[in-house]
């Protein structure tokens, strides 16, 4: 398969709710909750990407959260809706590094304790990130999946509530207001293009759009690295793909085979799922900083690089390019910038 190649559904009948339950209420619910922690971010034009697509595209610029990263959102959902017991019991988490800072940046403006699990591909600057903001930082294993199970194991033995990257109600409905910012912002948006890992900002995107009756199309875009989720679309349940270090480290990691709820609204809602190359992200690394000047990471740069190629097929504009996250390793940064 091309680095192009996709998995594409067209919807043959209206919006109708996924087999998860969840639905617009949820997200607005989510918006109401979080309102006091996660930023609105700002929506900015793209000259250069505009005039070389020839339809205006705009950039979803979360690195303006606290945290760097839109994982934010889902994280302020998830533990500000925790009970006084299980805020007792404190939180552990798996994370490829953004949602570990989002959890343990909520945690410690809650007082509680948090636990963040982590594999040996995690870049060092998004390991001392979390540990800064207080959190018990547990690093094992050579992948997500091994660190998965870690999480899960402290779960277990130390009564701590799991909370996950991704696979959580709560999680999709936080993520799903970014795409409600957006329909605010530009009503006539006519694609969301966002990065795809587990699927939370996806499926809440997707959702958001879908319940809200916005005729915008959702695309996804994923690493050839990490293709976890595109994997087990096509093979019509979640399965196990092997881990690989990528430029995108973010979008690292399985979908979990118990998956319940990002594996069905994304197979439901997103319209289409794309794959970029190494090169290719590369390439949208180098593209963000000379001429948007935005320090970005990887997998923030995904859905640069899915617009950047001739073979990106007609989409529907306007566009918005969700830049999910600024976090990254600047010694990597500056060796692919040198590499122009």
């Amino acid at each position: 398969m091309s680095a192009h190649a996709a998995w594409q559904r067209t919807h043959a009948e209206p919006f109708r709710s996924p087999v998860t339950g969840l639905g617009l209420t949820d997200i607005e619910s989510a918006a109401k909750r979080i309102s006091g922690v996660a930023a609105r971010t700002p929506l900015k034009p793209s000259p250069a990407l505009s005039d070389r697509l020839g339809t205006d595209v705009f950039l979803k610029l979360e690195t303006f959260q606290a945290t760097g990263a839109f994982k934010l959102r889902g994280a302020a959902n998830r533990l500000l809706a925790l009970d006084e017991r299980e805020q007792r019991a404190g939180v552990v988490t798996v994370s490829t590094g953004n949602h570990g800072r989002a959890v343990a940046y909520m945690a410690r403006r809650l007082g509680i304790r948090c636990v963040v699990c982590l594999s040996e591909l995690v870049p060092a600057n998004k390991i001392g990130a979390i540990a800064s903001l207080g959190a018990e930082v547990d690093v094992c294993g050579a992948d997500q999946d091994v660190a998965l199970g870690r999480a899960c194991a402290r779960a277990a033995d130390e009564g701590l509530v799991m909370v996950s990257p991704f696979d959580d109600p709560f999680v999709i409905a936080g993520q799903g207001t970014l795409a409600l910012e957006v329909l605010d912002q530009l009503p006539q948006a006519g694609t969301i293009i966002v990065p795809i890992s587990g699927g939370g900002l996806a499926a809440g995107v997707a959702l958001a759009c879908k319940a809200s009756g916005a005729k915008t199309r959702v695309v996804a875009i994923s690493s050839e690295r990490c293709a976890a989720m595109l994997r087990s679309l096509e093979a019509g349940r979640p399965i196990e793909v092997a881990e690989q270090p990528s430029l995108a480290d973010s979008l690292g990691g399985g979908i979990g085979l118990d998956n319940r709820y990002t594996f069905p609204i994304v197979c439901e809602l997103v319209d289409e799922i794309q794959l970029v190359s190494e090169d290719e992200i590369a390439q949208a690394l180098r593209f963000a900083f000379a001429n948007e000047r935005l320090v970005v990471e990887g997998a923030a740069a995904a859905p640069l690089a899915a617009l950047l190629r001739a073979e990106v097929g007609e989409l529907q504009g306007p566009i918005v390019a969700v830049v999910t996250g600024d976090n990254v390793d600047p010694t990597r940064l500056l060796q692919v910038l040198a590499a122009a």
